[in-house]
């Protein structure tokens, strides 16, 4: 099953070569494929980049005792070559923007800040080029570092919107690769603001940007603490949400799996679940069958084994595969809740059994959870079962727990209407 669900050839259409590295080290970790498929993978992606040295160590892995290729030394000597040739055309903006003198005259007005640059250091518009390919030769090398902290002054000069888009992209990469999730945050809605606001860009155009963002925006959603919120918000906008159904049905199992680990997003189900249904005949897997089978069929049997089907999809799965434990949980909790809903008496066994658990481990987590979520609920021991609504409320306990739920709704109901205006 490891191979039958597994995204990584999906998804890679719509990732810069950098950023499929890490789902072949991934790969290469959990072994799902053969070692030296993904070594060659490895090299092929290597071919275009600068990162000459590591395809060479690469080789050597893969054909032991055959030398490095002629090609490649003469690629390593022209991105020597290209290196030096660079530096010298940049060398005059890089010590002009180290002046802090500089960098603190400039505006929001691009032209301005050329104009300036122009006047008082004799600064035109080839030497912003050259930062630009300097910037993008330093990616290309794998100093991920370098290269965003060379975009981000670059961007500050450039008045070619093109280029300007370029750099976003670039700068974002070199977030993600670096692991600076914060600041890839930011490069993601400075990105969707200008997809979205490309007045005369043609609508495929958009659509396949949209796609790409969508893709590059999973190493930040898993990894930033308010990531499955931004996930859902982003995912279930529609002009993205239009661009899921189109191009990337497959992004489904991320927003099924979002919407089962954040419980602040349980509003947006009915919506995915409905989106679901309707993709189900390009794309369904485990985790999208598990809110199938749970919430449109009722059928917790179905839930169950698509639950345990779940668990080896999420550990193969590299952005999804550090929540398999909180996943795991939240299913079990949305399992519980809806047998709930439907029984009055619930034998303990049998719901053991749907949470794919031992008896014993499914009585205390289910003690756990009548006692933290103050559930209207019992166990009784004799009996082996759950009695749910055993308490008896007074009519100002039933009236203070209407007015809880009509403040829940009205808060609900004002976060949509604002959502919507935004």
């Amino acid at each position: 099953m490891a191979h039958k669900f597994e995204l990584s050839p999906a998804i890679s259409k719509y990732l810069d070569r950098h950023l499929v590295f890490p789902l072949l080290e991934f790969l290469q970790e959990k072994g799902i494929y053969d070692e030296g498929d993904i070594m060659k993978a490895k090299l092929a992606l290597l071919r275009n980049t600068n990162m000459v040295d590591f395809a060479m160590d690469i080789h050597k892995s893969l054909y032991e005792g055959s030398p490095v290729p002629p090609a490649m030394k003469e690629r390593r000597a022209e991105v020597v070559a290209r290196l030096r040739q660079l530096q010298q055309d940049v060398d005059p903006i890089i010590k002009c923007l180290e002046n802090p003198n500089v960098v603190r005259n400039f505006r929001q007005d691009k032209t301005f800040n050329m104009q300036f640059l122009q006047e008082d250091f004799s600064i035109g518009p080839e030497h912003v080029e050259a930062l630009y390919l300097y910037a993008k030769f330093q990616f290309e090398c794998g100093n991920y570092s370098m290269a965003a902290d060379l975009l981000q002054p670059y961007r500050t000069l450039c008045t070619n919107s093109e280029r300007n888009m370029s750099a976003l992209w670039g700068k974002l990469s070199s977030d993600i690769l670096m692991q600076n999730f914060e600041a890839a945050r930011e490069d993601i809605n400075k990105l969707r603001d200008a997809i979205d606001n490309q007045t005369f860009a043609p609508p495929l155009v958009q659509l396949q940007q949209r796609t790409w963002l969508l893709h590059w925006s999973l190493y930040v959603f898993w990894n930033h603490e308010n990531g499955k919120n931004d996930l859902l918000d982003l995912f279930m906008s529609p002009p993205y949400l239009a661009a899921i159904q189109i191009n990337a049905q497959h992004l489904l199992r991320y927003m099924a799996a979002a919407a089962v680990v954040n419980k602040r997003k349980r509003h947006v189900l009915k919506e995915l679940i409905r989106t679901i249904q309707q993709e189900s005949y390009e794309y369904s897997d485990p985790v999208t069958q598990f809110l199938e089978f749970l919430f449109v069929h009722y059928d917790f049997d179905g839930a169950q084994q698509q639950l345990k089907d779940c668990e080896e999809v999420i550990d193969n799965d590299f952005f999804l595969t550090a929540c398999r434990e909180e996943f795991v949980e939240n299913a079990r909790l949305f399992i519980f809740e809806t047998y709930c809903r439907i029984h009055q008496t619930i034998d303990i066994k049998l719901l053991a059994e749907r949470l794919n658990m031992g008896i014993e481990a499914a009585e205390k987590w289910i003690t756990n959870l009548i006692l933290n979520a103050r559930l209207n609920a019992k166990i009784d021991a004799k009996s082996g079962t759950v009695v749910m609504g055993t308490q008896s409320e007074s009519v100002h306990e039933q009236l203070v727990e209407k007015s809880k739920q009509l403040s829940v709704r009205t808060f609900m109901l004002a976060n949509t209407v604002v959502g919507t205006a935004r």
